[in-house]
């Protein structure tokens, strides 16, 4: 990076290894010297875009990020594939992103995109504070049951929750593939539909990530201001629910598992203890340990799709590490990390759930809407 930005080398040369990092931000944890390694990353595959691509090249690929950020056109998406018989990503589509072959499986399809039956979800006893709820994009055609287990367990904490109407994407998969303005687009929807809210609860670790940065994405906009207050008000659920003085749990199942450490919310967003914690909350849990809980799946957003090769070794190695555990059910933050682990689980034919932590803690405490 520092070599083509001072222009000892083209950004043309750069790009296979700009493209080949996963952007897991593991480095930046691991850097005694603390180097925004994360910052770096993201301008310089704003160079990349802009230098090394060509205008046909940065047409589809951000055709592609397009359709996984509108949950209609990722619906419609899935509905066709679902209709013609293709259950793994095209290898055109992966020519035209720029990777020589793909095998990703294609998520099963929904019944529809969720629409929460309330506006607002009252607290459970005395009211601690006002929260609006992400929706996200691949979340609410994915996993409308996460979306309803937070809302249950956030009413259940004490907080009374809020879906705002018109919120859209978060700009993730933008700024993370170096397109900053079409972020920005995005992140300026959200100031509007959460501005009467105390907390913003996500519950995707790589969408809360970009959101408590997005006073790094304003940086030189005059709304810099604006998108620091945002930021400050970004809360992962696990936070929130740490935090909250929960009831006994209502079921007392016999459980094992394990946990996955989604890279933006352990090297991005520093947390890694709340979501065990919760876990281990629940009487007849028991929590196993993973090696390399902490080193990246492979899917780190749509990498799976540009970098299969490098993608799959991590998986391959992930899924080995989930079976030597024993676990029956692996925790896993982040919705990009849950469709890889499950694509490799299932062609290992094991048997073994992915489930989002909140989901797991939902059943127990008898909480889902």
């Amino acid at each position: 990076m520092r070599q083509a930005h001072e222009g000892r080398i083209q950004w043309a040369q750069a790009q296979p290894h700009i493209d080949a990092c996963m952007g897991c931000l593991g480095c930046q944890t691991a850097c005694p010297s603390g180097v925004p390694y994360g910052q770096l990353i993201e301008a310089a595959r704003v160079e990349v875009e802009q230098r090394a691509r060509t205008p046909f090249q940065r047409f589809v690929r951000q055709q592609a990020i397009g359709s996984f950020t509108n949950p209609t056109r990722l619906r419609l998406l899935l509905k066709a594939a679902s209709a013609i018989g293709i259950r793994k990503t095209p290898r055109w589509m992966a020519h035209l992103l720029g990777a020589h072959d793909t095998a990703v499986r294609l998520p099963a399809l929904p019944r529809s995109i969720w629409r929460p039956a309330r506006a607002v979800y009252p607290a459970q006893g005395e009211r601690k504070a006002t929260v609006g709820l992400l929706l996200g994009c691949a979340m609410r055609v994915l996993f409308d049951r996460v979306h309803r287990a937070t809302v249950g367990m956030l009413t259940l904490a004490g907080y009374e929750v809020h879906i705002p109407r018109h919120q859209g994407c978060c700009g993730a998969l933008w700024v993370h593939n170096g397109y900053s303005r079409q972020a920005q687009r995005h992140a300026r929807r959200l100031f509007h539909a959460f501005r009467e809210m105390d907390y913003i609860v996500v519950n995707a670790a790589g969408c809360g990530s970009t959101m408590k940065e997005y006073g790094l994405l304003f940086k030189d906009t005059p709304e810099r201001e604006e998108a620091k207050s945002f930021s400050q008000r970004v809360r992962d659920v696990h936070e929130l629910l740490y935090e909250s003085d929960l009831p006994e749990p209502k079921r007392n199942d016999s459980l094992c598992i394990t946990y996955h450490d989604a890279c933006h919310l352990l090297h991005g967003q520093g947390i890694r203890q709340q979501p065990r914690e919760l876990l281990k909350r629940l009487p007849s849990v028991k929590l196993i340990e993973m090696d390399g809980s902490d080193l990246c799946c492979g899917s780190a957003g749509i990498y799976n799709l540009l970098q299969p090769t490098l993608a799959r070794d991590a998986l391959q190695r992930k899924v080995k590490n989930i079976r030597d555990t024993g676990a029956t059910i692996v925790a896993s933050a982040n919705p990009g990390c849950t469709l890889w682990i499950q694509q490799g689980i299932q062609e290992s034919d094991a048997p073994i759930e992915v489930l989002h932590p909140v989901e797991i803690l939902a059943k127990a405490y008898d909480a889902m809407p």
